[in-house]
């Protein structure tokens, strides 16, 4: 008899436990997945069977109503949910680094953060399409998404800095700049990314809300409209495992990108 013995050291033995866990962890998830729509026998909730067919017709032959391909309607979603990104990054990044290393304006803009943070990507969407119009208002509910998740890890990122590395170089005459450059930026970045690996995740749900109002761009998440208001259950469904792909794929990039720079720098998010 063969005895196998798990190396917590090894590459190869951690990532085959990893393949191992995920493939049960999935075939656990669609058994349970049909268990429960197989017992309910809601018409909402249709098997993991009808779902897959949905899927791979979508891929086949796109969208039968409005004749889109599946191509198009995420080439659609992809590039609000990429201004979004952007328009939070460019954003985020220097308000948080500002508000985490000066501490009398972080209190006072703390509470308007906490007025704003709660309100759902949603409840901007159709004001945000109103004033700014298709091409502005949609990415604006994605990066309000995206925005906050960034902001406060970036902000706890700079406040988890050891203060000592900041008396020791204002006694080695380096000014408030250099400070800044040389040691609050480096020190932020894993926590930058980390902030961005959450807020893309967020993101994704919010590219849904936008495009219930923005219709007219003809995303993924206008799809599942149609899909809903036809009655075509399968279909919405098979539109909710691309949206969740789409995430898992911007996640995963973030968190490779995340581990990479941490170890190159020696340090850990």
């Amino acid at each position: 008899m063969v005895t196998i013995h798990y190396d917590e050291n090894n590459r190869v033995h951690r990532f085959i436990r990893s393949i191992i866990i995920l493939a049960l962890s999935l075939v656990a998830f669609v058994l349970i997945w049909w268990f429960v729509t197989y017992m309910a026998e809601l018409n909402a909730f249709p098997t993991p069977d009808k779902v897959f067919d949905a899927l791979i017709a979508l891929i086949r032959d796109g969208d039968t109503i409005n004749h889109h391909t599946l191509g198009e309607y995420v080439k659609s979603s992809f590039s609000t949910f990429l201004k979004g990104f952007l328009i939070a990054l460019v954003v985020s990044v220097p308000l948080g680094l500002l508000l985490g290393y000066v501490k009398p304006l972080r209190e006072f803009t703390a509470p308007w953060i906490e007025i704003v943070r709660p309100i759902a990507p949603i409840a901007w969407a159709p004001i945000f399409i109103i004033s700014f119009g298709l091409n502005l208002g949609p990415a604006l509910v994605v990066a309000v998404g995206i925005f906050f998740p960034m902001l406060t890890s970036i902000i706890f990122g700079v406040q988890r800095i050891d203060k000592t590395w900041i008396e020791a170089s204002k006694t080695l005459g380096a000014g408030q700049l250099q400070i800044f450059v040389k040691i609050v930026l480096p020190a932020t970045v894993p926590y930058i990314l980390n902030g961005m690996k959450v807020g893309l995740g967020v993101g994704w749900m919010c590219i849904v809300a936008a495009e219930l109002y923005a219709k007219q761009l003809g995303g993924i998440g206008h799809y599942l409209l149609i899909m809903t208001d036809n009655g075509l259950w399968a279909n919405a469904f098979a539109a909710i495992i691309v949206i969740a792909f789409l995430g898992i794929v911007t996640t995963g990039v973030a968190e490779y990108v995340s581990k990479y720079v941490s170890r190159r720098m020696g340090m850990e998010a």
